[in-house]
């Protein structure tokens, strides 16, 4: 148990830290909480002519002040709470298993009372920022990658779109060659609007007629590698007259 002198020197301490939260409270009005609006936290009848960054951050500012009125608030109540509990007679005893509460742990808390295996602050959390969802890992859950079958434009596929025009990247900073800073980002050898290297230089229109072929590094790769085996397309030679060309199929008709 606490003796007369521990207990006063306690009592002295929470009527000291109450009155300094109370005049704080009373000299900066609430943090500002007390105003309408965040603009006329800072001065301004109102948001009309501002940029919307300048918006967001007296925004930021308004929500910093209300959290931390907040938690002032609840420590003026914890110490009235405490206040209350020297005058039933029940400071420093735990409200919930009733045996006393350390003194060391009054020297660190005093506004407390509840003990270390009691005290309702040990509970964590579960509750996740929204943004991580959107955020986490890489691109959270638009990062359509990983599911089967999906080809559709994903989160990254938004960054490289960005990415391609510059970053802070080096190549050095990507553990592969790359041939200029153009291709100094993640994945800069995925085809972009075709799956094969072939759909990157031969073209057809909409009935597969009046095939065209466009001159890019990839064609020339593909006409070097043909050349090199001796053949006419990656699959072998074909039939000179032939219905369908991945078959052996004759057309006769013509």
């Amino acid at each position: 148990m606490l003796t007369n002198e521990q207990l006063a020197a306690f009592r002295k301490e929470l009527l000291q830290a109450k009155q300094e939260i109370q005049e704080r409270l009373q000299n900066n009005d609430h943090f500002g909480k007390r105003r309408s609006h965040a603009h006329d936290a800072v001065g301004e009848l109102a948001s009309y002519d501002n940029h919307p960054a300048d918006d967001a951050t007296e925004l930021y500012e308004r929500e910093k002040d209300i959290a931390l009125n907040e938690h002032t608030e609840r420590e003026l109540k914890e110490i009235e709470r405490a206040l209350e509990a020297m005058d039933n007679g029940t400071y420093g005893i735990c409200e919930v298993c009733g045996k006393p509460i350390p003194y060391e742990r009054l020297q660190a808390i005093p506004t407390t009372t509840f003990c270390k295996e009691h005290s309702p602050d040990q509970t964590v959390s579960q509750k996740r920022p929204l943004e991580e969802g959107v955020l986490m890992p890489p691109f959270g859950k638009f990062d359509l990658d990983g599911r089967h079958e999906s080809v559709a434009y994903d989160a990254e596929d938004a960054w490289q779109e960005v990415a391609r025009y510059g970053t802070s990247d080096t190549p050095s900073d990507l553990g592969k060659n790359v041939d200029y800073y153009g291709e100094a980002y993640a994945e800069s050898e995925e085809n972009v609007g075709y799956v094969e290297d072939l759909e990157n230089f031969a073209a057809v229109d909409l009935y597969g007629k009046n095939v065209k072929v466009y001159p890019t590094k990839e064609h020339e790769q593909l006409e070097n590698i043909l050349d090199d085996e001796g053949i006419m397309s990656n699959i072998g030679d074909l039939p000179a007259y032939e219905k369908d060309p991945y078959t052996e199929k004759e057309d006769h008709h013509r």
